[in-house]
């Protein structure tokens, strides 16, 4: 039982691009959860950080605990072991590659790094090309049991005061606001924008969603790309700018902005003064400082009135954290 619980996390914590950071940040309560729990020559670890992480490993033990305690109860109810079930529901749904799938894939492998002979490896690399699938039916089969034994989680992370400042969407005098920060050159956050456009379809009136830049330092052309997005901003045209840069995440060097900038119509001559010479780099810089003070170590990262949800989740956990939200007013 124990394995199969554990590798269906082990499959779906890769939500978000990661990078350690430090945080600050102040508490619902209004308590400075700021200051320092540790320090160090050139960096220091705040309370804030130290809360949310204590927080991703109660959500992730809930959420292993709740799968495993669904899956008895479902097994129980048909006279089954649990194991019995999960193979049933989940690991025979998944089609297993073919010998031939398999030394083709062994094959591009070998041009590439010298490896054991195929008979030595063809059990690895089963388990590697099964993996989306068998990810894809734990899921599915996760989803619909929750739906069938109608789970309520009400686990929620610290919150934090952020503030609401940048390029939205949504009235400003919404009952639910989400503060995302993000990353132009983030696979996660590119794949979180459609999630985020279901937000606000789903919530039309009720959100208002509020973009924050939060380059990642390993992300060479994410920094310009947010510098891109803001001089845009200034001719009026940053979520259009903000959509041709996440339609283009493999071409954000300098040209193709400037490229981005006359297709969209801007004043060429003003873009480029704007991106050339670094014009907006300071807003970019305090969106990241805003971020670090917050908790933020990863994108895409949102705040929904505060509290926090990182990576790139599915509609579900918007949906939970909105509607006990809305419930309050």
């Amino acid at each position: 039982m124990k394995r199969f619980v554990l590798g269906l996390f082990t499959l779906t914590l890769a939500v978000a691009c990661q990078k350690p950071t430090t945080t600050e940040a102040k508490t619902a309560a209004g308590g400075d959860s700021g200051a320092p729990v540790a320090k160090w020559t050139g960096g220091s670890i705040s309370a804030a950080e130290l809360d949310a992480q204590m927080f991703d490993q109660r959500k992730q033990a809930l959420d292993q605990m709740l799968v495993r305690k669904l899956v008895e109860q479902k097994a129980k109810a048909e006279n089954l072991t649990p194991e019995a079930l999960w193979k049933r529901e989940v690991t025979d749904k998944v089609k297993k590659p073919t010998d031939a799938d398999m030394k083709q894939f062994y094959d591009e492998q070998s041009k590439r790094q010298p490896l054991p002979p195929f008979e030595q490896v063809k059990e690895q690399i089963a388990q590697y090309m099964e993996r989306p699938a068998l990810q894809a039916a734990q899921t599915a089969y996760v989803d619909q049991l929750k739906k069938e034994l109608k789970v309520e989680v009400n686990l929620k992370p610290p919150r934090v005061e952020v503030a609401a400042e940048g390029p939205s969407k949504g009235p400003a005098s919404a009952p639910v606001t989400i503060v995302e920060f993000s990353d132009f050159e983030c696979p996660y956050c590119s794949k979180a924008e459609d999630t985020v456009k279901q937000v606000m379809k789903a919530y039309d009136g009720k959100i208002r969603l509020v973009y924050r830049d939060f380059p990642l330092p390993f992300h060479p052309h994410a920094e310009k790309a947010a510098e891109a997005a803001q001089c845009a901003a200034d001719q009026g045209k940053y979520w259009e700018m903000h959509e041709k840069l996440f339609a283009n995440q493999q071409k954000l060097e300098a040209p193709a902005l400037k490229g981005y900038a006359k297709d969209l119509g801007l004043d060429q001559a003003k873009f480029d003064k704007c991106l050339d010479g670094g014009d907006k780099a300071k807003v970019v810089e305090a969106n990241k400082a805003a971020g670090s003070k917050v908790g933020v170590t990863g994108t895409p990262a949102f705040f929904i009135n505060g509290y926090q949800l990182t990576g790139a989740q599915p509609f579900e956990e918007f949906k939970n954290l909105i509607d006990q939200e809305l419930a309050k007013r």
